[in-house]
């Protein structure tokens, strides 16, 4: 019982150099390539383009903000990307052009009910079957892929023009939409950090054995934190509907937004290992990766380049944010294992 309060006293405290880091190295990389892209093109800091990349930004910075969710409990969804597919495919059947608004209201309400399914089948697949996360949601990814490429063969359907015009609203070069999403990461940042409920999340994460005898109800959170992440992914799939404008099952967009959401809560700071993420990092991460791929054009990097410099920045992130935090967990993993076995009883016959 000391043991696990310790546990959680280590969780509550949050170091601010190792909390704002991750913010504040993004934030840099972000004004600094946005200052080099000015610097080659002019027409990069105009109101156009500026919308532009928050527009392209939004999907991303949802789905990293539910990625979150999977990571602080010490968890991976990879089947959000295709959620994302899926859900964009039934959207071409139901929220099409031309339907007045309370017949595009089931369609919407649609998108959201299959995010939380899903979520509710990945819940029951690593808490009640056992399965690691990651098998669980790569065959939840396969299922997924597989009916929206049943469904959309070839690129069809239309999204309605009205939904299109409600979501790209803006003032200025800012999307509304995109102003609620910082709105919210910054409420959830708070949640999670302020609050005694974020506390048990965070401690979940960080060692589920210590919050059980605490009493913390860690399969509760579990299933809280998959379905959560399941249903930003179906969040993030309006505004990526609204882009594509068309429904299309090719599982290839799918599967880039599964890496790529991954990648921004880890370089806005979330651990691989469980029990830290910020969501405000999310988003700013997804604004990163966002602007490194706007900036292509005016730059002329190659693809190949782009690659290789997101690649490199996440091995960075990961070692300066999380190589101490790792290699102390494997550190402790050894020892454990060292202890288990000189406890273990001698085989019969055995002479000391």
């Amino acid at each position: 019982m000391v043991a696990a309060r310790a546990a959680a006293l280590r969780i509550g405290r949050v170091p601010a150099l190792r909390g704002w880091l991750p913010l504040a190295l993004v934030g840099a990389l972000t004004v600094g390539i946005g200052a080099y892209t000015q610097s080659r093109s002019s027409d990069f800091l105009t109101q156009y383009n500026l919308n532009s990349l928050l527009l392209s930004a939004l999907p991303l910075a949802l789905l990293a903000m539910g990625q979150v969710n999977a990571l602080l409990v010490g968890a991976f969804d990879i089947s959000v990307g295709a959620l994302m597919t899926m859900c964009v495919v039934v959207a071409s059947f139901t929220m099409t052009e031309g339907q007045a608004w309370y017949t595009l209201l089931p369609g919407a309400i649609a998108l959201v009910g299959i995010g939380a399914v899903v979520g509710l089948v990945n819940s029951t697949l690593v808490r009640v079957i056992k399965l690691p996360s990651i098998i669980a949601t790569l065959a939840t990814l396969s299922v997924l892929q597989g009916l929206a490429l049943e469904q959309r063969p070839v690129p069809g359907g239309s999204i309605d023009s009205g939904v299109t015009s409600a979501l790209e609203a803006r003032v200025s070069f800012l999307p509304y939409a995109f102003i609620g999403t910082v709105v919210l990461a910054v409420l959830w940042d708070l949640w999670l950090y302020r609050t005694s409920a974020g506390l048990t999340m965070r401690a979940v994460g960080f060692d589920e054995v210590s919050a059980k005898r605490l009493g913390v109800r860690s399969e509760l959170v579990l299933w809280a934190a998959l379905v959560t992440t399941s249903l930003m992914a179906a969040v993030g799939a309006f505004f990526w509907a609204v882009q594509q404008g068309v429904g299309d099952g090719n599982p290839s967009t799918g599967t880039n937004f599964t890496l790529q959401s991954i990648a921004a809560a880890v370089l806005g700071g979330a651990s691989l290992a469980g029990g830290r993420g910020s969501f405000v990092g999310a988003v700013l991460g997804a604004v990163f990766l966002s602007l490194v791929v706007n900036m292509q054009p005016f730059v002329g990097w190659q693809d190949s380049t782009i690659q290789i410099i997101i690649g490199a920045l996440l091995l960075l992130a990961l070692v300066l944010y999380q190589g101490g935090e790792l290699r102390a967990r494997l550190l402790a993993l050894w020892s454990d294992l060292r202890r288990r076995r000189a406890s273990a009883p001698a085989p019969a016959g055995t002479t000391t």
